[in-house]
């Protein structure tokens, strides 16, 4: 079985996670700073803050901010859920808006039609490494006076024109799950031009102190473990390499793949292939049952739409998400295939 996911740890990530043991500096240490430091030349040298999960970063940077209870904050629906957690864990309410067909993000004339008095947010998200449509969004939350927060978690590394993403919005938001372009085991850092957000943003992390026992806000303790930030900063020397391998890997699947939709790629946009997701347009579910049976894994995010789940149902009518939702299948798109397993794939999907 090729499996659709296969995190990486390596050789080097473990000798990193026993030199920093051996340290005896664990949480929050010098593995942290010279992470964030290293991160921010993938961001144009914006601040970064490192905290202990993507969802993590999303929240504090909402805080940050200062949404909270009576704010709405449009989110797409078609995401993982932490996109609308983090909204609701403040007090806010998330307000979903439909996506764009073909990148998966958020559709910004949907976006538009969604804001109100109380919209305080948008929060598109460069959903499978694609990055959304920024162009037309950034300008479309200045006109509004809207706050703007990238969540990136699947896209470090993409670009739109000449800015990457992380680089838009008022603050941006990267996860370091296991199954990302890169890891840190589990982690998140939040990436922000602004210096007080910055320093509002090292308070709420940190119990809100910097410098030890001066509380000087109501912080949470959503800290970056050392051991984690070595794990980062190894993977980080590979990032480069490693999305190189993706878009290989993609491009090899759109010269080959004949009988699904494959991913097209907006005008100007870098794609990172967090995953490489094609469309099957009726019975998805048996079409991936009989791919399991040829040896290939796959993947279907999100099968539910945010805005279905128990704690989210407001009724929204969002046709692209549905839409999205009974068709997507990810395939396969991790550095470690080789090409042989790369043309397994491609036979497997072309013989259904």
């Amino acid at each position: 079985m090729i499996p659709a996911a296969k995190p990486e740890i390596g050789d080097e990530e473990i000798e990193a996670v026993v030199r920093v043991l051996r340290t005896g500096s664990v949480v929050q240490g010098p593995e942290v700073s010279a992470f964030e430091q290293g991160f921010s030349t993938l961001v144009e040298g914006r601040a970064c803050i490192a905290v202990n999960s993507g969802t993590s970063a999303l929240h504090l940077s909402m805080l940050a901010l200062g949404i909270g209870r009576g704010d709405e904050v449009v989110v797409p629906s078609f995401s993982f859920a932490a996109t609308a957690n983090a909204v609701a864990a403040t007090g806010a309410v998330p307000v979903f808006a439909d996506i764009e067909p073909d990148t998966f993000c958020l559709d910004p004339a949907s976006v538009a039609a969604t804001i109100t008095a109380r919209t305080a947010a948008i929060v598109p998200v460069h959903l499978f490494g694609h990055p959304a449509a920024m162009d037309r969004l950034v300008p479309l939350a200045r006109a509004h006076d809207l706050a703007l927060i990238e969540d990136a978690a699947q896209a470090v590394g993409a670009r739109l024109g000449d800015k990457p993403v992380g680089t838009f919005g008022d603050t941006a938001c990267f996860s370091f799950y296991p199954t990302k372009n890169m890891h840190s085991l589990e982690g998140g850092m939040v990436v922000t031009g602004d210096s007080q957000l910055e320093r509002k943003l090292r308070l709420l992390r940190n119990q809100g102190m910097i410098r030890q026992y001066e509380h000087e806000i109501v912080g949470l303790n959503n800290r970056m473990t050392d051991v984690a930030a070595a794990v980062g900063r190894v993977q980080l020397g590979k990032l480069s390499r490693w999305t190189e391998r993706r878009r290989e890997i993609a491009a090899r699947y759109d010269a080959g793949l004949l009988t699904v939709c494959t991913p097209p790629v907006a005008r100007s946009a870098r794609h990172v292939y967090h995953q490489y997701t094609v469309r099957i347009p009726t019975e998805r579910d048996t079409f991936r049952d009989r791919l399991a049976r040829l040896g290939v894994g796959t993947g279907v995010y999100y099968p539910t739409p945010i805005h279905q789940l128990a704690p989210f149902r407001p009724g929204a009518d969002l046709p692209a998400t549905q839409q999205a939702a009974a068709q997507v299948l990810s395939l396969p798109v991790y550095p470690q295939l080789d090409n042989r397993q790369v043309d397994l794939v491609v036979k497997a999907v072309n013989s259904l």
